[in-house]
């Protein structure tokens, strides 16, 4: 064997080495996040079926590894220092997206196909899923999985392929593209409208309001819009989600101003009824969000069915 072939061996063996000297064992891992989730090598070792003095041991592998202090003791418990907690948090993310890997691989099964998507709830569940059937008729190869996700976070590093966002074109390292505005209606339970007599816009500013919390000048900007000055529309009760909204506009609770295509099956049995005719459009849109500059043709896809869906509607 030629002598530059042998340190080419040589070099590569040495950096196997210093690899294997420097990323710690999957079983310390497991063990520096379990007692960093309950900050108790006691409870870390009862979960893993560990003894404490283990637990203990592959904690301070870590340590020497890392050159510093994870855990600190005050009194008989222990407590993550400032490195432990910042190691906790990264390891955390690292090891659920671990996890979703195995997820999807064996939600693909042996197609190979699946999408993970971060939705907002309400989206998801009153417009996205009752209509989802009609992907999978279309794709059968192709598996969708959905997590809850309120605001935007880093797509570089959370095993995400799609994101559905409402708001503005705001989400840095990521490509946006629009999939429709926000129209909303005006609508109540049939009995709360025959409870308050409800004949026009101007009447609603007289009965009980409901709000969410993140659209609370709605109501205002409506009545502003119908020529309608009352300084009591901002009164009612507040709700930090449209489901809830919902479920007080149907349980009689108030009027409330909705989204349409969140409430399709109500308004379609009946349990809410529109009140005027008159509609408002928010400043924001709803966004189809993937991580920057990625490819997928199977994101693609659902991608292009959700847009066909819109435009259905």
């Amino acid at each position: 064997m030629a002598a530059t072939q042998m340190d080419s061996l040589t070099q590569h063996s040495a950096a196997q080495k210093a690899q294997r000297r420097y990323l710690p064992s999957n079983a310390v891992l497991r063990s520096f996040e379990c007692a960093a989730r309950h900050e108790s090598f006691t409870l870390a070792a009862e979960e893993l079926h560990l003894t404490q003095s283990a637990v203990s041991r592959q904690v301070k592998e870590l340590e020497d590894i890392i050159g510093t202090a994870l855990f600190r003791r005050v009194g008989r418990r222990v407590v993550l220092t400032r490195a432990g907690r910042n190691l906790a948090d990264d390891l955390s993310v690292d090891l659920e997206n671990i996890r979703q890997t195995v997820l999807r691989a064996i939600s693909a099964g042996a197609a190979g196909a699946a999408i993970r998507v971060a939705t907002l709830p309400a989206f998801a569940s009153r417009w996205l899923i009752p209509r989802l059937s009609e992907f999978t008729a279309l794709h059968k190869g192709i598996e969708i999985s959905f997590a809850t996700r309120l605001e935007p976070f880093d797509m570089s590093r959370e095993s995400f392929d799609l994101a559905v966002h409402f708001g503005r074109e705001d989400w840095p390292g990521t490509d946006m593209q629009r999939l429709c505005s926000e129209t909303m209606v005006a609508v109540a339970s049939p009995g709360f409208k025959a409870r308050y007599g409800l004949q026009s816009i101007a009447d609603l500013a007289q009965v009980p309001l409901l709000h969410l919390e993140t659209r609370p000048t709605i109501w205002e900007e409506f009545f502003a819009k119908a020529g309608v000055t009352d300084r009591r529309v901002g009164a009612g009760q507040y709700f930090d989600q449209f489901t809830l909204v919902i479920a007080g506009a149907v349980a009689s609770l108030g009027a409330a101003l909705l989204p349409t295509y969140l409430i399709e099956q109500e308004r379609a049995d009946g349990s809410l009824v529109l009140l005027d005719d008159m509609t408002i459009t928010t400043g924001n849109n709803y966004y189809l969000v993937t991580p920057a500059k990625t490819e997928s043709a199977h994101v693609t896809k659902f991608v292009t069915w959700m847009k066909s869906c819109v435009s259905a509607d």
